[in-house]
């Protein structure tokens, strides 16, 4: 008969947590391998940081759709920024606005001509309701055309650093849907391009350059004619019950789309305890596939990322926290990282990231010296983060492949006046004689 000890239960116990440990790990680190998207393509960033956190096929470029309206709003905020506009500036439908708003094939909220409409509702319905009209509308407004609004749009994308992207009209449509009131100089069946790394790119352009965009698109409802019109972004909190089931919490924008070439498409964002995350994902199945992919990829960033500062400000690489210095009161100047960094990465991860200095060339002199004078908080050079994991790192939504931050002298040193340097000059000059004169000794014996 086998005895039950304390002993013994408290063995299995243990083995049973290591077992448990074991399985569980493995699902934390590698969560990415598991992540199956239903979606030709897709991304998350940090939208803080510009940190790519997962991508899929992300420069690809593929029609977003209404997704375009993204650089519409952008625009448009833009000119009310610039006061070139603003809210409550008015204009009328054109015949080409208003024959987009009567085509029930494209869910218009139907526009009346000869009437007065404020940006404010025009941008409303536009990023709210996804309104084709209401977008050609405001484009004819900044621009005077939609012909020249789309050059305008092409010129902002170059500016914006955009990786993937041709607009050929401010909407989203197909140019075959748009007949001969398509915008001048395009391809007739044209549609606009878009990689899900571009459409990001915007959005994180969107919200940081104007956070306001956020106030709009997080609105279930708004108002328009007299009439109600619901979010299309069924991942905020609306009250009808089949859509309820969708809500994401945090979930603030951002923008939908559909036609028949590009599928189904959403560029959302949501934040929580002050991170927050951007999505994209293209040519999905269904208006319903495109919030459920949407929802893995921010459960993903949200439950396996955390921003962490690797180094703060001031701080010192170990063995290199001071730097040589010629010509100068000190023999030596201490040296350290002008600003903190902090991105955010996967738990377990910190002692992975280390830093790297890179003193410019120009500062130093023949034997790798900073040359005095130095002044107190001068550039002496950057620190770049270096990632020494196994783990895919995806880098940054731009140009750049990691972090750098200045390397910056946390002292200033004067220059040795006249006569040190002159005492200091005659000690090298016999020092050098010296050891030329015991270098020749010996080798004579």
């Amino acid at each position: 008969m086998i005895q039950v000890t304390k002993k013994t239960v408290s063995g299995i116990l243990a083995f049973v947590l290591l077992i448990t440990s074991l399985m569980i790990q493995p699902l934390t680190i590698h969560a990415e391998s598991t992540l199956d998207l239903n979606a030709e393509s897709a991304i998350l960033v940090d939208a803080g940081t510009g940190k790519v956190l997962y991508a899929k096929n992300a420069d690809i470029a593929l029609p977003p759709a209404s997704m375009t309206k993204m650089m519409t709003e952008y625009l448009v905020l833009e000119a009310i920024d610039e006061e070139k506009i603003d809210w409550d500036t008015t204009t009328q439908i054109s015949d080409y606005a208003y024959k987009i708003s009567a085509n029930v094939l494209f869910s218009g909220i139907g526009l009346t001509q000869n009437k007065d409409y404020a940006v404010r509702d025009l941008y409303n319905a536009m990023a709210v309701f996804s309104d084709n009209a209401t977008t050609i509308a405001l484009a004819e407004l900044i621009a005077g055309s939609e012909t020249e609004f789309v050059k305008m749009m092409n010129d902002k994308a170059e500016e914006l650093g955009l990786s993937e992207y041709k607009f050929v009209n401010s909407s989203g449509l197909d140019n075959d849907s748009l007949g001969d009131d398509m915008p001048e100089g395009t391809d007739p069946n044209a549609s606009n391009l878009l990689s899900a790394r571009s459409a990001a790119q915007l959005a994180y352009h969107l919200v940081n350059d104007y956070p306001e965009a956020l106030e709009i698109s997080s609105q279930t409802e708004v108002e328009f004619d007299e009439h109600k019109v619901e979010n299309l972004n069924w991942m905020l909190p609306h009250e009808a019950t089949y859509l309820q089931s969708f809500h994401y919490e945090g979930m603030d924008g951002l923008k939908t789309g559909n036609t028949e070439l590009a599928g189904f498409t959403f560029t959302g964002t949501a934040e929580r305890d002050g991170t927050r995350l951007i999505t994209v994902v293209m040519k999905t199945g269904s208006k319903e596939e495109r919030f459920k992919e949407t929802a893995k990829l921010l459960d993903y960033g949200f439950n396996n990322f955390a921003s962490e500062e690797l180094f703060p400000a001031g701080h010192q690489l170990e063995d290199e926290g001071t730097l040589p210095v010629a010509k100068g009161k000190e023999n030596e100047v201490s040296v350290s990282i002008s600003e903190g960094i902090a991105i955010p990465i996967q738990s377990e991860e910190t002692e992975l990231y280390s830093l790297e200095y890179n003193i410019d060339e120009e500062k130093l002199n023949d034997n790798n010296e900073i040359v005095a004078p130095i002044e107190k908080g001068e550039k002496l050079g950057t620190a770049t983060l270096v990632y020494q994991g196994e783990a895919t790192d995806h880098g940054y939504i731009f140009d750049q492949e990691s972090v750098v931050v200045d390397v910056v002298s946390d002292e200033a040193v004067e220059k040795a006046n006249w006569f040190m340097l002159t005492i200091g000059a005659i000690g090298d000059f016999f020092g050098n004689v010296f050891t030329t004169a015991v270098d020749w000794i010996k080798g004579l014996f």
